[in-house]
């Protein structure tokens, strides 16, 4: 079978509730399964849309959950904020903004 994922027992999926910004600081939330390669395709811009257009490519906040509706819901709740609000949220655990994905790729 191709593309047959199987997931030990006892591992869990994780998925995450995640905020990409840039130098402007305009901020995009989003949801995955997989935040490294969600990073990824944001810094590449590989995928047509809002965090392309305005070049989103710093990952400034991530939450991790094992429920993808809880993960969904959240990350609903989290749009609706003000901006002040989001930035509330990214400052309690990076008060600096800083590209939490830095040093994650290789470059060259």
């Amino acid at each position: 079978m191709k593309n047959l994922v199987v997931l030990h027992p006892t591992m869990t999926r994780q998925y995450y509730v995640y905020i990409m910004t840039d130098r402007s600081r305009t901020l995009y939330v989003g949801v995955t399964n997989n935040l490294e390669r969600r990073v990824f395709e944001h810094k590449i811009e590989s995928i047509d849309g809002f965090t392309k257009r305005y070049r989103l490519n710093q990952l400034v906040y991530f939450d991790a959950g094992t429920s993808i509706e809880g993960a969904i819901s959240t990350e609903k709740v989290i749009k609706w904020w003000r901006r002040s609000k989001k930035i509330d949220l990214i400052e309690q655990t990076n008060p600096e903004l800083k590209d939490l994905s830095e040093g994650w790729y290789e470059t060259g």
